[in-house]
């Protein structure tokens, strides 16, 4: 068999890495070209990094993350009470195989989505199923799938997600419905699966904002058990780029 078959079969049998390496193997003078075991060394590994970007491709198309962040991006200090170290250990994904939540809050523009958006694509690069929702579109799901008879089906889907991000919680009023489905959310993930969630309400205020004794004791419970607790500061992050520009 030559290299042309080889190559076609390679294709045939969707091996991209496996063919893309080939094919820039072939492309080398004779005397650089690998080897027996080094090539077929340097073929598995290459087809084994292309599956590894093709699945974060496919779970960062399926999160729907607002926002294009990665951690790198992240600024942070004393000024933003946010801490290197801090973020580091975030990065590491313990968080999410410890099933812990992180809980994100601050004024307006601070960053609080950006930070969330990142944490969601570095769960991606991780190998987490990762789903991002604002309140509005999360109220709006359970809206239309109580209309349609798929409630069951979505939280059956949002079951599956290690890591839900529930971004803008606080700023609507929430119906008897929502508070249920949340406490539904947080009843399936409690210990196995992590939600982050962002507001500018501070912590202390969720039980008020919840409005509903029974439903917000229960809630708070599972919600801060075994949350990582963000407080940024700082300027706004729009306003500071909207002066530099």
């Amino acid at each position: 068999m030559n290299s042309t078959q080889t190559l076609q079969q390679m294709h045939g049998l969707r091996l991209q890495g496996m063919y893309q390496a080939y094919r820039s193997q072939l492309e080398l003078p004779m005397n650089q070209q690998l080897e027996s075991h080094e090539l077929i060394a340097h073929l598995t590994q290459s087809e084994e990094l292309n599956r590894a970007n093709e699945k974060t491709a496919y779970y960062l198309k399926l999160a729907k993350l607002r926002l294009p962040a990665t951690l790198e991006q992240i600024e942070c200090g004393a000024s933003r009470n946010l801490s290197k170290q801090q973020l580091a250990t975030l990065a590491e994904g313990l968080y999410l195989s410890n099933g812990e939540n992180i809980l994100i809050t601050g004024a307006t523009g601070c960053g609080k989505s950006f930070m969330a958006c990142a944490l969601g694509h570095q769960a991606c690069l991780q190998g987490y199923k990762t789903t991002y929702l604002n309140m509005n579109r999360l109220i709006e799901k359970v809206t239309l799938s109580k209309l349609d008879g798929s409630y069951i089906k979505l939280l059956n889907h949002l079951e599956k997600q290690t890591l839900i991000i529930l971004d803008d919680f606080g700023l609507q009023p929430l119906s008897q419905e929502i508070r249920l489905t949340l406490l539904q959310l947080l009843e399936d993930r409690y210990g196995k699966k992590s939600i982050i969630i962002t507001s500018q309400l501070p912590i202390a205020k969720w039980y008020e904002y919840i409005n509903d004794p029974t439903l917000a004791d229960a809630i708070m419970d599972r919600l801060t058990a075994n949350a990582n607790r963000i407080e940024l500061k700082g300027e706004s992050r729009r306003r500071k780029k909207s002066g530099n520009s």
